[in-house]
């Protein structure tokens, strides 16, 4: 477990926990179309960090790595929207949208590092 990389680790999880709110919302709440869009771009985070991984060259790792930083900031977008309109309770979203800065942090980290070192 110590060996594993912590942006794989936490953007699943992230992606897990974007999952579980999509059903919540869409179950209690009747929400469709912004649950959507949160879920689509919260679970690509994820995704593009895992294809990041497998890259083919430093190019390719980069690009993944900044679509993955671009997702999580359309999803701070949405979430917070969801707060703002009250389909998220502040506490509920205060605890997610922590979740999606730290993500933010740690990509905008890797992808400064990927280009100095480019």
């Amino acid at each position: 477990m110590e060996n594993e990389n912590i942006i794989v680790v936490k953007s699943k999880a992230f992606a897990i926990r974007i999952v579980r709110m999509y059903k919540h919302l869409k179950i209690t709440k009747r929400e469709y179309i912004l649950s959507q869009q949160v879920l689509r771009s919260g679970t690509s985070i994820g995704a593009n960090v895992h294809e990041a991984i497998q890259a083919q060259s430093k190019a390719d790792f980069k690009a993944k790595m900044y679509i993955a930083l671009k997702e999580a900031s359309e999803t701070e977008y949405w979430l917070e929207l969801l707060r703002d309109t009250d389909y998220l309770k502040p506490k509920e979203a205060e605890s997610i949208l922590t979740d999606c800065i730290e993500l933010i942090k740690l990509l905008t980290k890797i992808t400064k590092t990927v280009k100095e070192n480019s």
